[in-house]
């Protein structure tokens, strides 16, 4: 399985084989969404109108590696209150990065309680509380291995969102200090999400789940109000109320609600994030057989349906079905799979090296090596541009994730096992 580059990318009943996939051979099909689609019907290449400032910027950015050697990383982050990145790797260490140099003890080894056996499931996401510098306490979503049948109420593949403890200026976290918040019963081995990530607006934990797995999401969890599967999640972990958590005061409600919901209508959203500056919310939600999307949400609006199953991005999943568009929040970008398969979402640039870059966001995709770029303005988009051919002239692929330093200059992962910096050429 791992040979044919399965992770992340989502199960589809028709679709050429992902290893067939180039860079160089993906032709890129970029749609705006203004109210209307802007496609191209023949395939041939599009791109969004970018303002002069955007394309100015992002034409003349490279990819200056790091380190390589880590296994299969899956989400970058900094340390807070140090110049140290950690890395996680699918199979459950957390690894630490100071000067450019790999560490070879781990920040943090769940190795012996991560599955990463499957094609999407492992050590998929890491939030360090706001106060962490005092508090020590940082949250961790996880595959639990769980392979002698059920244990602990947990079967082999679920989810598990847990928090531990680290000593003030201690370079690693001890595994025994964990406690669990809730766990996520998975019917299958995909779709899972797995990012975690505290707004800087309300000091909430937002957990991303995909819809459970398979393909075109059976089950109609992406819908159902009843199941945390396909949705946004938001917690208060400051508070007991609800056991482990509190509930945050406006998400949705109602009858046969589940009160952690803050949004839904997700299929699977590799990576979210939220801007520093404002607290927006940016999603990758990686579409079927169809369609790439970046979603988009002003702080604090929450409650919105991002459409998965009923939509495919800006599409009737169903083609030629007709559907209730209603009530569903469009994405404000998308792109077809002439361009690649699986979206791997990023950050807004917030960082200050190159001050010209702030304020826009940048995504990429696992399959093909696209990397990509917006700017949202005044809550809609002011512009975006394809920077593949400038910026990953190797065509390199299998992009998983991104982060950010304390400083918050841009990285960005190869599950080869590579980090990269993005800088000013």
């Amino acid at each position: 399985m791992w040979g044919m580059k399965l992770l992340f990318r989502p199960a589809r009943a028709t679709h050429t084989p992902f290893g067939t996939l180039t860079a160089g051979g993906a032709r890129f099909a970029l749609m705006a969404l203004a109210g209307a689609a802007l496609g191209c019907s023949d395939g041939s290449r599009s791109s969004l109108p970018a303002t002069g400032e955007l394309a100015d910027v992002v034409d003349h950015l490279r990819l200056t590696p790091v380190v390589d050697g880590l296994d299969r990383p899956t989400f970058i982050t900094a340390l807070p209150g140090s110049d140290v990145l950690l890395v996680l790797e699918q199979g459950g260490r957390v690894r630490w990065i100071e000067g450019g140099q790999l560490r070879a003890e781990p920040f943090l080894d769940l190795s012996d309680r991560v599955l990463s056996g499957g094609g999407e499931q492992g050590l998929l996401g890491l939030a360090f509380h706001p106060n962490f510098r005092d508090n020590g306490r940082f949250f961790v979503h996880y595959s639990t291995i769980a392979q002698n049948g059920a244990q602990n109420g947990l079967r082999a593949g679920d989810g598990v969102i847990s928090e531990f403890t680290s000593s003030a200026g201690a370079s690693s976290a001890d595994a025994s200090t964990q406690r669990r918040l809730l766990s996520v019963a998975q019917p299958y081995s995909n779709h899972n999400g797995g990012m975690l990530a505290f707004s800087p607006r309300d000091g909430f934990l937002y957990i991303g789940l995909g819809d459970g797995g398979s393909g075109g999401d059976p089950r109609g969890n992406g819908q159902n109000l009843g199941v945390w599967l396909g949705k946004m999640l938001r917690i208060d972990v400051d508070s007991r109320a609800q056991g482990e958590y509190g509930i945050p005061d406006g998400n949705l409600s109602g009858s046969g609600v589940l009160p952690e919901i803050w949004s839904y209508g997700l299929r699977n959203p590799w990576r979210f994030s939220f801007d520093p500056d404002n607290g927006d919310l940016y999603i990758g939600d990686v579409g079927q057989n169809a369609v790439e999307e970046v979603d988009y949400e002003p702080r604090g609006e929450g409650g919105r349906n991002y459409g998965w199953n009923t939509m495919e991005g800006s599409r009737c999943y169903q083609p030629n079905s007709g559907c209730d568009r209603d009530g569903i929040a469009a994405p404000v970008l998308e792109y077809s799979h002439d361009a690649g398969c699986s979206i791997t979402g990023g950050y807004v640039y917030r960082g200050r090296a190159i001050p010209e870059l702030r304020g826009v966001y940048f995504y990429a995709d696992y399959c093909s090596g696209l990397i990509g770029t917006l700017r949202m303005q005044d809550g809609a988009l002011g512009g975006s541009r394809d920077i593949t051919a400038s910026i990953n002239p190797d065509g390199i692929s299998d992009f998983t994730s991104f982060g950010t330093d304390a400083d918050g200059e841009l990285y960005i992962a190869s599950r080869g096992g590579s980090i990269y910096r993005i800088e000013a050429d």
